[in-house]
């Protein structure tokens, strides 16, 4: 199994050139109110050091910017000073809203659906019913504990459902929420099409490239 990984808030430049052969599919940055906001201008500059970039197998890395309940023409704005691969809508971002960044920006949208820390299993009917809407505007999927970058993890017997309403829109699922190396092993055996991590690479606050290249290891390993 080949699974995507999203490192995400980022904010040096050095520790980006640090990632440089890593099997790292997509770069994040924080655009929203977080200690690890930056702003379009500063995702700009990150954004071009990723593009000097080349991942494990020589493939360009995609970056992606994190945003809740901006509007058509902040997000647009974003994207003039940022020219960003994905927009990561983590909000209440309606399927309208998402189609039109997809055709007015010309970027991909992924759409964040929050599940509560420690929460029960969901029915099986509830992912498809919240996914369903949004059927032909995104072009993918993450979930994540509520509150965002909590380092919390969900209850991950929900991800069988959303995965299954995920191949019926034809997207790929991404799983973030308090993923580190300890924990990310047995997450991959849900077969999520990717993972996202930020908190669990980082010392101090601060992201480690150690911890970085220790969770890329026991991703791929896997």
């Amino acid at each position: 199994m080949s699974v995507h990984i999203k490192v995400c808030g980022l904010k040096e430049v050095e520790h980006i050139r640090e990632l440089e052969g890593l099997a790292i599919s997509q770069v994040g940055f924080v655009l929203a109110p977080s200690r690890r906001q930056v702003t379009p201008q500063q995702a700009g500059v990150l954004a071009g050091a990723v593009g000097l970039l080349r991942n494990g197998k020589g493939q360009r890395i995609e970056t992606v910017g994190v945003v809740v309940n901006a509007s058509l023409t902040e997000l647009s704005a974003i994207i003039d000073a940022a020219p960003l691969d994905v927009l990561q809508l983590h909000g209440a971002e309606s399927p309208q809203l998402c189609r039109e960044v997809r055709e007015q920006l010309g970027v991909k949208v992924w759409k964040v659906f929050s599940l509560a820390a420690g929460a029960a299993n969901i029915e099986a009917e509830e992912p498809q019913r919240l996914l369903q809407p949004y059927a032909g505007t995104i072009d993918g999927v993450v979930i994540d504990t509520a509150g965002g970058g909590t380092g919390q993890v969900f209850d991950w017997h929900s991800i069988p459902a959303y995965k299954a309403a995920c191949r019926q829109l034809g997207v790929p699922l991404y799983v973030a929420g308090g993923l580190h190396a300890g924990n990310v092993g047995d997450l991959l055996a849900y077969e999520p099409d990717g993972v996202d991590v930020s908190s669990g690479v980082e010392t101090n606050g601060m992201k480690d490239i150690e911890k970085i290249r220790g969770f890329v290891e026991r991703v791929i390993r896997q």
